[in-house]
């Protein structure tokens, strides 16, 4: 039989088939096709797949997507619907709470906090080796935290949330604002033009505090950094490593440890693990 795992963030939609006899990995813009739509698409293709694990950019709660500020939803209520027309079971978690679960396993760690930045910014966290989940599964929402009243709006349409300013598409917001057609690559809007370099550095302001934020709260032995960001950024972890003392409790940072993720795709890997993890 066949797996099929996904990550579906605001930019990409990751797909891996796991079988016996190997894997095989696509990327399509999530903007192309909705999640269902692939689901669809690969079960017509797949037919022998008879387990579905999705990492989804959004607020999801037993099975039903609540809301995503980056993301098309052409399906809430996903699990039901999938076993509804093809009666197999799946299991869709929030992206970061997969990212935390795939790199408690690499780091082999108990004690661990993922702050995650590409098209948002996320957080996730496993205290005492179990998810910290809240009521309704959204615990440590961190982009949408209440950070400074801006000119723009996020996408879940409020105008104040740290998303705004710590993550890709907000800086994309803020330099269609200023009239500047350059991407978000922040090497280079750190050396550009007044209000290019002011995205820049709000950007990094707005990141250690997020992370100055999820330290305070979390108390995590642990700090992973990862996303598209990150990557493209990694002097970011440098910053952090840096900066993080003016930003954060300073009981917090005593054992902290604050590293960059070295996997692949730690939402995708996290996805694999939902199959015999759905706590």
């Amino acid at each position: 039989m066949k797996k099929l795992f996904i990550d579906i963030g605001g930019t990409h939609l990751r797909g891996e088939i796991v079988s016996e006899e190997g894997s095989f990995r696509d990327t399509i813009s999530s903007h192309e096709m909705g999640l269902l739509t692939y689901i669809d698409t690969q079960m017509a293709l797949h037919p022998q797949i008879d387990f579905i694990g999705i990492s989804y950019a959004g607020q999801v709660n037993k099975g039903v997507i609540a809301a995503s500020p980056n993301i098309n939803i052409d399906q809430y209520d996903i699990v039901a619907e999938i076993k509804s027309r093809y009666g197999i079971r799946s299991c869709i978690d929030n992206d970061l709470n997969c990212a935390v679960r795939a790199e408690a396993s690499y780091w082999k760690s108990d004690s661990i906090a993922a702050l995650f930045v590409g098209t948002g910014i996320g957080a996730a966290v496993i205290d005492e080796g179990k998810l910290v989940r809240g009521s309704h599964n959204m615990a440590y929402e961190i982009g949408h935290i209440p950070y400074r009243e801006s000119p723009l709006h996020c996408g879940c349409g409020r105008s104040n949330c740290i998303e705004l300013y710590a993550s890709g598409s907000g800086m994309e917001k803020w330099l269609k604002y200023y009239g500047s057609e350059k991407p978000p690559y922040l090497e280079s809007l750190k050396t550009s033009n007044t209000d290019e370099h002011t995205v820049a550095t709000q950007f990094e302001e707005a990141f250690l505090y997020a992370a100055g934020v999820l330290v305070t709260l979390a108390n995590p032995e642990i700090l992973v950094i990862g996303g598209g960001v990150i990557d493209q950024n990694p002097y970011l972890v440098t910053l952090l490593r840096e900066k993080l003392k003016d930003y954060a409790l300073a009981p917090a940072l005593e054992v902290l440890r604050i590293e960059m993720s070295v996997l692949e795709n730690a939402p995708l890997e996290g996805a694999k693990l939902l199959e015999d993890d759905n706590g």
